[in-house]
């Protein structure tokens, strides 16, 4: 029962997410209540996070029962742990469960876009298999914008095969980011910036990372980085980059993780690679 195609767990990943961004919508018009808050007084929690991610873990629990799952907001369970999503904190890593297939969810990336009403946050849902992500799925809440990957399968949004930017000159690259909520963090990727943005065409930061980096998929922005992200925020998203041609890794031979994302057309990446490392982009706090 656990054993699926990458496809077979797309059209899955699809099903649980389109219902889940019906969901956050219709409660974003609603209104949007401030559940609680995580790292700083800014990293806000709405209830709409909360009763999506339950939505979605049940939603997967009856579609496949022995699956594992990692909810940023609940954290990781299996179907004998809770009844509410996980055991743990938000994003906490116990009981890792007995099928070969974990879904990875977050269920509203981009809280504070979809706290304000800007129209760029979304459903991020992705299926691990061994440890390798196969399948994933982000879909923009506000607007119904869609992109999808297999592993090896390509990646799509309405049915068209993206491909990554062209761009060979870092000097006319724009290069997207974002920001963490820790005042140190934030100051030290604020000096990143600066030594950065002399060397680009342009900075964009527009606050959800899963979206980010299907944008770099498009070419909508050249290369994106980010230090501090979680499995949520990359799974799907990283697969739709790499399956567009993108390179998604770390720093100096690191695998992409909360110390760096970067994903860059391969003409591009070494440039970018090299002088992220030279400013220290995956270190501070």
């Amino acid at each position: 029962m656990n054993s699926a195609t990458p496809g077979e767990l797309l059209e899955i990943a699809i099903e649980v997410a389109r219902s889940a961004a019906e969901t956050a919508h219709r409660m974003r018009g609603e209104g949007v209540a401030v559940a609680a808050t995580k790292s700083t007084a800014t990293d806000v929690v709405t209830a709409a996070d909360r009763a999506v991610e339950r939505q979605v873990t049940e939603h997967l629990r009856r579609l496949r029962p022995y699956d594992a799952i990692l909810g940023e907001e609940y954290g990781e369970g299996t179907p004998a742990s809770t009844g509410n999503g996980g055991n743990g904190g938000a994003g906490s890593r116990t009981g890792a469960g007995t099928g070969a297939v974990r879904w990875i969810v977050d269920p509203i990336d981009g809280t504070v876009n979809y706290l304000y009403g800007l129209p760029y946050h979304a459903v991020s849902l992705a299926a691990e298999v061994d440890g390798t992500v196969v399948a994933g799925v982000v879909r923009n809440i506000a607007t119904g914008d869609e992109w999808t990957a297999t592993r090896g399968g390509g990646a799509y949004r309405s049915g068209q095969r993206l491909r990554c930017s062209t761009e060979t000159d870092l000097g006319q690259a724009l290069i997207g980011t974002g920001f963490g909520y820790d005042a140190a963090r934030r100051a030290h990727q604020a000096r990143v910036i600066a030594g950065l943005i002399t060397e680009v065409r342009d900075i964009r930061r527009y606050g959800a990372a899963a979206l980010d980096l299907c944008q770099a998929a498009e070419g909508r922005v050249d290369a994106y980085y980010e230090k501090g992200l979680g499995a949520w925020d990359l799974a799907a998203g990283g697969l739709v980059a790499a399956e567009a041609g993108l390179r998604v890794t770390g720093l100096r031979g690191r695998p992409a993780g909360p110390d760096l994302v970067l994903a860059a057309p391969p003409a591009l990446y070494q440039a970018l690679h090299d002088r992220l490392a030279d400013l220290d982009a995956s270190g501070g706090p």
